[in-house]
């Protein structure tokens, strides 16, 4: 269907890029009010800063940022550039789905997953964990999806349970062993649980590819928070160096849940071909 008239394919485009941003606006909102432990049904949304309720205007994804250049209609106080950043990357993630499903439940499967990722990974980002009840509404979606593979359905849930199952337990195994060797958490049980959940979507080879690339995308997010923490201690200090009295932390947390987020939609876009070209190589 997306590609039998140009009009129509810039349409459906358009469509599920606003999807797409909207969702990610609305995520933004739930994931926010989760960290500060504020009801989604308590209200309209609001200025974090200042309180005032936001109007029609100011709450149009992308644009709203865009126009406001980054700052509150009322109170002036910076608007965070992660609303922005979520919101356009969820209109480039719906629209990478299109292309990759075209109009189908496929589509909207992963786009209720990804979703969902985004939640984990702006909860995780700012909190430091997941939220069980995160994983469970990942499960649920699943699970209201499974009548679409009745034509395969043994075979389906054998992947999607064993790329649950292995990767999840191996993790938990090599995790426990490490913790007793260091004497202290080296992986949140959170993370571990994510994993399970994104193998019932990804299957076995493609949840392994998922945890690869999870580790890599993970580093690389350590290394920015590192340089950012440092950039912001150095302007705290005024100097390189620490103040008298005050000790330099040795190391800092890192929160898994956004690169495996951001993996996990990689291997949907990508990670059955890519398994599937290197099992062909044997």
């Amino acid at each position: 269907m997306l590609f039998i008239d140009q009009w129509i394919t810039a349409y459906l485009a358009v469509v599920a890029a606003i999807i797409g941003a909207a969702g990610g606006s609305f995520i933004n909102c739930l994931a926010w009010r989760t960290v500060h432990r504020e009801k989604i049904t308590s209200g309209r949304s609001h200025c974090t800063r200042c309180g005032h309720l936001l109007g029609v205007l100011d709450l149009v994804p992308v644009f709203s940022w865009v126009f406001l250049r980054g700052r509150c209609r009322y109170c002036k106080g910076k608007i965070s550039p992660r609303y922005l950043a979520a919101e356009l990357l969820m209109a480039g993630v719906s629209l990478c789905l299109l292309f990759r499903f075209d109009v189908s439940l496929s589509y909207l499967y992963y786009l209720g997953f990804s979703f969902l990722l985004l939640a984990v990974g702006l909860v995780d980002l700012e909190s430091f964990r997941i939220p069980d009840r995160f994983q469970a509404a990942l499960i649920l979606w699943w699970c209201l999806f499974l009548p679409a593979h009745r034509g395969e359905l043994v075979t389906y849930l054998a992947d999607s349970l064993a790329g649950a199952v292995f990767i999840s337990g191996g993790l938990l195994g090599i995790s426990m062993v490490f913790d007793r060797i260091l004497g202290k958490d080296t992986l949140g049980g959170g993370d571990i649980k994510l994993f399970f959940v994104t193998g019932l979507y990804l299957g076995a080879a493609v949840n392994l590819l998922n945890l690869i690339v999870s580790c890599f995308l993970g580093l690389l997010l350590g290394l920015v928070l590192s340089r950012m923490a440092n950039h912001s201690e150095n302007e705290e200090n005024g100097e390189n160096k620490a103040q008298p009295g005050t000790e330099k932390r040795d190391s800092m947390q890192i929160p898994f849940g956004p690169a495996i987020a951001l993996s996990s939609v990689l291997c949907v876009l990508i990670g059955r071909q890519l398994t599937g070209w290197y099992m062909s190589l044997f």
